[in-house]
């Protein structure tokens, strides 16, 4: 019989946590998981899920404009944004659901309190409770970073802030232009809001492919959206729904409202690592090696509290694997590479691989790239483009990376991350029949390189 209370205790009922004890449990150990908040953690409460049905609630106001061009009229359209937050709110609580369904059936034992580490097998809980595990696997993910330091800071928001919004402002300052900024600021623009983005770089989107930087940027401006670059906020003064921004250089800006969407930071604080002498980097995501485990043979860790790639598949990859590992008795490390990722910005953006800096630092690359009109801005008269490009290795054919900028983007990327996995090369994809009419056919005709 046991020595311990339970065979794994999890701490953290997100993405990657809800997955590893599910699997645990399904492999027989006995599973306690603790969570403090709501379960589903940052992607499905306040991330990608309630982000994603804001931008499709943003893109029906470009399909009313483009609607008349295809013969439909439609007079007086109006938005209530307290209803689609209604809407957004019962969704969410009914996916929160489904976690704790698919827990509760597999036998995890879910505890509503904060938990922290006591020794390597021993967890406290906020009540003063102290639980012994085999296994304690740390999936507590990450928090937004906020610039403490700056003056006047409390009056602004962050971006998990944003999802609890009565209603929305007249203008909005979004300072940082990675995924969440320029989502936000998208969704924001189409649903009536002035929106001035900030950004430290000279461009959105730091670390894309430079085309991809620059196709998304242009038509973010030339929708309307201001891009204040090469800056950032000094102070904030006045009081939310009237604050005053002060730039470098003397840049003033008023706004009813400032969201902060700088980075995000593995959420380590007050789980006692340092007592127990867990290795962390310099941004305090636990260090752990191919199969999750610590410096410690006892704790593990996934997703981003890691603070290895910041992205939901990747976190509940790492929770299965992890529990397929310790308990499924199939040692198992995750291969980080290639991953297919979108931002769901408008346009939108899908990538996955190399980008076209990285691939020339190490390959000797073949480029071929298109833009075009998509069929239905020809009939709604919309200055919309279409930009994709492939990234070959000259001396093997495999594809190194596939960026694709406009509608759609995110659905075609994942397929593409497919054929990446295996290992495809530009033969393969020329030698793949197209599906006509569709923007994704220009992925395998295109036949003439541009360098």
């Amino acid at each position: 019989m046991s020595s311990f209370d339970v065979d794994l205790f999890v701490i953290g009922g997100g993405s990657g946590g809800v997955r590893a004890a599910r699997i645990a449990a399904s492999h027989g150990a006995k599973v306690m998981l603790a969570e403090e908040y709501r379960m589903g953690g940052t992607c499905v409460i306040r991330g990608c899920v309630p982000k994603k049905l804001y931008v499709q609630a943003s893109r029906f106001a470009d399909d009313i404009e483009d609607a008349s061009g295809f013969g439909w009229s439609i007079d007086q359209a109006t938005f209530d944004f307290a209803k689609l937050k209604a809407a957004k709110d019962k969704e969410i609580a009914r996916l929160e659901g489904l976690y704790r369904q698919t827990l509760e059936k597999n036998g995890v034992e879910i505890v509503a309190q904060r938990a922290a580490l006591k020794s390597p097998h021993e967890v406290v809980l906020a009540d003063g409770r102290v639980v012994t595990a085999r296994y304690i696997l740390i999936a507590t993910g990450g928090t937004p970073s906020f610039p403490e330091a700056t003056p006047g800071i409390g009056m602004a928001d962050e971006s998990n802030a944003f999802f609890e919004w009565d209603s929305l402002p007249k203008s909005v300052a979004i300072v940082g232009a990675g995924y969440i900024g320029v989502e936000f600021a998208c969704l924001l623009q189409r649903l009536g809001v002035h929106v001035t983005l900030i950004t430290r770089r000279e461009r959105v989107l730091p670390r894309f492919d430079h085309d991809l930087r620059v196709g998304l940027h242009d038509s973010m401006v030339n929708m309307g959206i201001k891009i204040i670059t090469e800056n950032d906020v000094e102070m904030i003064s006045g009081h939310r729904g009237n604050l005053s921004l002060q730039l470098h250089g003397g840049v003033a800006l008023d706004v009813e409202r400032v969201i902060f969407a700088t980075g995000r930071k593995p959420m380590t604080k007050g789980l006692g690592l340092e007592p127990l002498g867990i290795a962390q980097d310099a941004q305090g995501g636990i260090l752990v090696d191919a199969y999750s485990k610590t410096n410690i043979d006892s704790v593990y860790a996934v997703g981003d509290v890691t603070n290895r790639v910041q992205l939901t598949p990747v976190a509940i990859r790492e929770g299965h694997a992890f529990s397929d590992t310790v308990f499924g008795n199939r040692p198992t490390a995750v291969d980080l590479g290639p991953i297919p990722t979108a931002v769901f910005s408008t346009p939108e953006l899908g990538t996955c691989g190399l980008t076209e800096e990285e691939a020339r630092k190490a390959h000797d690359v073949t480029l071929y790239r298109t833009s075009f009109r998509p069929m239905k801005a020809t009939l709604s008269g919309r200055a919309d483009k279409v930009m994709m490009k492939i990234l070959v290795d000259k001396p093997s054919d495999k594809v190194l990376g596939v960026h694709i900028l406009g509608e759609g983007a995110g659905e075609m990327i994942q397929l593409v991350g497919i054929a990446m996995r295996m290992g495809a090369t530009k033969r393969d994809f020329d030698s793949t029949l197209a599906v006509h009419p569709t923007a994704a056919e220009e992925l395998v005709t295109m036949r003439t390189p541009v360098a």
